[in-house]
């Protein structure tokens, strides 16, 4: 038998970062229930199809976060903050490089119990893993057990926000039975969420069944019917002929044809914006980077193609983040632009979101116009990611939730601009906008910390590496009979154990 749970105070947490609450549509009913309704099936269309075969360290680990299959140490909720997950609490120990973390009484869905040597392993492997996951960026992470029911994580150098950073998907916790080589992890039964994954057909559907044994409480929904549908008027039209019940990211030209009562908007901290490579290309001159910066007039982008769910950017973070507006600063150091003169360049961007070819068509219109000639690619994310991260695009337009990785801005930063960055588009190398990241993550006092984070990234907007073009609302499509749909601020929540039909 396990001893009795020590509680410890909840260590260092950072501050409330993003305003708001999470929502639910209709009738949510608590995580906490365990009544045993069943409320049948879920049939959810996600926009992306996995691109790794569901591993947890790259971008598929959103899906087993949002399906309720895989959850870590820790969670966020809607302000921001570090919140328990399989940990009950935390605290930071003196030399400020490690955390305890005490777990609570959990199950693996293979049925072995959640301890301390199968959580300091799990962490582990996600620290091994090449490439790292986003929210390891530049961290130097290990993990031990402490005894049975406690973990000691640490980092190479203090790490104020690692609560929040343990909360990326990424660093979800399995059992033992789930890892083979290094830098693998199989999640099929192997997780800890109120859902199991217990089968992939490819990249084109998953299906998962109610885990009982969640220390949560039982699902309501007996099981999720998961289908990947890049085409976004696909996913809007299985949601008006009723194929589906949960329709993700809805295209904005879609929304006046449905029924009002499944269209569904949540403010998010969610970025469309044009990467440039910095490294090759035209854009490694600055000059060129100021000129396209010039020629892009994002109030049309803005009112024309995302209507009223979006607003021109004002920079990398946008108003969902309430404290950013009022510390933001200018951008400084900024290049004089160039003339293009006939200059060629590639643009690419993805399908999966709608909105993002018809984004990439207006600029390249707007950039012809200023004197570059442009040549348009669009595909599949899943067939696009590792040459946009190879660098082989001069330009590329992202739709990104830029707090998505850990909850804490400071570690977009890290991940998206800096030399070392796993997440790096734009292949940015440079030593002042490295030094500006690594000063504001130091700071752990909350107002320091977020004057930090604007003076980053104004330095990292003075390099024109990233056009912030809009500021992004996501609309998601619920059928009526649905209740208890999880609209995250973070996108990192989907279907929980009130959802149902």
């Amino acid at each position: 038998m396990r001893s009795p749970r020590r509680r410890l105070l909840a260590g260092l947490l950072l501050a409330p970062l993003l305003s708001g609450c999470f929502s639910s549509s209709g009738d949510a009913t608590s995580s906490s229930d365990s009544s045993g309704s069943d409320g049948g099936r879920l049939r959810v269309a996600l926009a992306f199809t996995p691109t790794q075969n569901f591993s947890p360290y790259g971008q598929d680990a959103f899906h087993l976060s949002r399906l309720g299959v895989a959850e870590g140490l820790t969670r966020l909720d809607a302000n921001g903050t570090a919140v328990p997950a399989l940990a009950e609490s935390w605290s930071a120990e003196k030399s400020g490089r490690s955390w305890l973390f005490t777990l609570r009484d959990a199950k693996f869905q293979d049925g072995g119990t959640v301890t301390a040597q199968a959580v300091a392993t799990a962490l582990t492997h996600a620290a091994d893993a090449d490439p790292a996951p986003a929210a390891l960026s530049g961290v130097k992470l290990t993990a031990e057990a402490a005894g049975e029911e406690q973990v000691r994580v640490s980092t190479g150098v203090a790490d104020p926000s690692l609560p929040l950073r343990l909360s990326n998907p990424s660093l979800a916790v399995f059992s033992p039975k789930a890892y083979g080589k290094k830098g693998t992890a199989n999640p099929v039964g192997t997780a800890t969420g109120p859902f199991e994954l217990t089968r992939v057909t490819g990249d084109t559907a998953a299906t998962l069944d109610r885990f009982d044994d969640y220390w949560g409480g039982r699902a309501q929904a007996s099981g999720i019917d998961a289908t990947f549908i890049a085409d976004g008027t696909a996913r809007a039209n299985a949601l008006r002929t009723g194929e589906t019940d949960i329709a993700e990211a809805l295209p904005v030209a879609q929304i006046a044809s449905l029924d009002k009562a499944t269209v569904h908007e949540t403010n998010t901290a969610r970025n469309t914006s044009l990467h440039l490579n910095t490294r090759s290309g035209p854009f490694a001159d600055p000059k060129m980077r100021a000129a396209a910066r010039e020629a892009i007039d994002t109030a049309v982008i803005a009112k024309d193609l995302y209507e009223s769910y979006a607003e021109p950017a004002q920079g990398i973070y946008g108003p969902a983040l309430t404290w950013a507006s009022g510390k933001r600063i200018g951008p400084a150091g900024r290049a004089q632009a160039a003339d293009p003169d006939g200059t060629s360049l590639t643009l690419a961007t993805y399908s999966n979101r709608p909105e993002l070819p018809e984004v990439a068509q207006v600029l390249q219109q707007q950039l012809q116009k200023a004197g570059f000639k442009v040549k348009l690619e669009v595909r599949d994310y899943s067939r696009l990611e590792s040459d946009a991260l190879a660098g082989k695009f001069d330009a590329f337009v992202l739709s990104r939730n830029m707090m998505l990785d850990t909850g804490d801005p400071v570690s977009v930063l890290t991940s998206d601009f800096t030399c070392d960055g796993t997440y790096n588009l734009s292949l940015l190398c440079d030593k002042k906008v490295d030094a500006a990241v690594a000063k504001a993550r130091t700071l752990s006092e909350t107002g320091a910390r977020q004057d930090a984070t604007m003076a980053a990234e104004a330095t990292v907007l003075g390099t024109d590496a990233v056009v912030p073009l809009v500021h992004l609302k996501v609309v998601t499509g619920i059928g009526t009979s649905v209740r208890g749909t999880l609209l995250d601020p973070y996108e990192r929540a989907f279907v929980g154990t009130g959802t149902r039909r």
